[in-house]
């Protein structure tokens, strides 16, 4: 395996680079009779595309879907789907300077390190622009999950460099989160974080931060004992999106300097269901899904590419100094959003079928 697919049974296989033809997805496994359009996976797509507003990149992307496979009459068949964005604003010409020199903290040198070569334009599949056919695919799934058993995907900016949100994971909305650009439901820590990125911008450098992932409606059960335990499966999905650094489940790293009394969840039943009276552990024991929220945090680092000159070395090992060009966003976290959902959805998806398959 080349590492270009995920899932067991809801699988994709994304292809196309940053500055090819096109990106794209071949989505297999997916159940038959699912009523989706074109219009309907563009809406998440339009959330993660290249230039939506002033703090991100300004590449210039329709991202337009098309669905050339498993479709008919509005419907997915059952057989392999195929969707497919074509490139029209690519401009390589901005990425000559790193014919011969490696962006320091960037896949640059390891991709060529593996491969022998490189595709330096955009990063070819190094590039974030992968992750559009990944949101393509999981649309489809998350309909699938929010009509056949009410469960929701969901993500916003918690943190922008030092600068955090307080947001309660049981009552954020999607249309809260979809208010401003940063992508975080607290108005006000949200106009703080843009001013933030702003001035990082203006300086040419870049700024990390948090996403909170949030998965409602998940039932008890999901999930497998060992190597597939669902918070497992989601730290994969997560450390496989661009900048990602870092995962916790539930309070995570937080949890180490408290008790077991102290973090324990206390059980209880509530509306004649077992339940947990507050979730400490973020909706999963022993990697099976408890029937609470799903919650986590994702960490993304900096950007890599930025205006600022940095020491680095070329292609023949000789010192030399970069400030990058190119359009990249000076924080990914607004347009990252939509990214965690999906990976979210698809690890989901999977693990519904799979214990669908299991139970029948």
């Amino acid at each position: 395996m080349a590492g270009n697919s995920f899932g067991q049974l809801f699988r994709i296989t994304t292809f196309g680079e940053s500055h090819g033809g096109a990106v794209g997805v071949v989505l297999d496994g997916c159940p038959p009779g699912i009523q989706i359009t074109e219009e309907e996976i563009q809406i998440q797509l339009d959330r993660r595309k290249p230039g939506q507003s002033h703090i991100t990149t300004s590449r210039k992307e329709a991202d337009k879907i098309k669905i050339l496979s498993g479709y008919y009459e509005g419907k997915t068949t059952g057989t392999p789907i195929l969707l497919i964005a074509y490139n029209e604003d690519a401009k390589s010409g901005d990425y000559k300077e790193l014919m011969k020199a490696y962006r320091p903290s960037h896949a640059d040198y390891t991709y060529e390190a593996k491969y022998g070569f490189r595709d330096w334009r955009g990063s070819g599949r190094a590039s974030a622009r992968e992750t559009l056919a990944r949101v393509a695919a999981a649309a489809i799934a998350q309909k699938y999950l929010q009509e056949k058993e009410g469960i929701e995907c969901l993500s916003f900016v918690e943190q922008v460099g030092d600068i955090k949100a307080d947001v309660d994971v049981e009552k954020v909305q999607m249309k809260d989160i979809e208010s401003n650009i940063i992508r975080c439901p607290d108005q006000k820590v949200a106009e703080k974080m843009i001013a933030l990125v702003e001035k990082t911008k203006a300086e040419g450098d870049s700024i990390g931060g948090i996403i909170q992932g949030v998965i409602r409606g998940v039932p008890a059960g999901l999930g497998e004992p060992v190597f597939d335990k669902i918070p497992a499966d989601l730290a994969k999905a997560m450390l496989s999106i661009n900048a990602v650094k870092g995962f916790e489940m539930g309070l995570g790293f937080r949890s180490v300097g408290m008790k077991g009394s102290q973090h324990n969840d206390p059980m209880e039943i509530r509306d004649g269901k077992i339940r947990t009276k507050k979730n400490d552990a973020g909706g999963t024991y022993g990697g099976i899904s408890s029937g609470e929220t799903i919650h986590f945090r994702v960490a993304f680092k900096p950007v890599s590419t930025i205006a600022k000159e940095q020491d680095t070395v070329t292609t023949e090992k000789k010192a030399t100094k970069l400030a990058a060009a190119g359009r990249h966003d000076p924080c990914v976290l607004p347009r990252a959003v939509p990214i965690v959902d999906a990976m979210s959805a698809l690890v989901i998806m999977d693990h519904y079928l799979r214990n669908k398959a299991q139970n029948k």
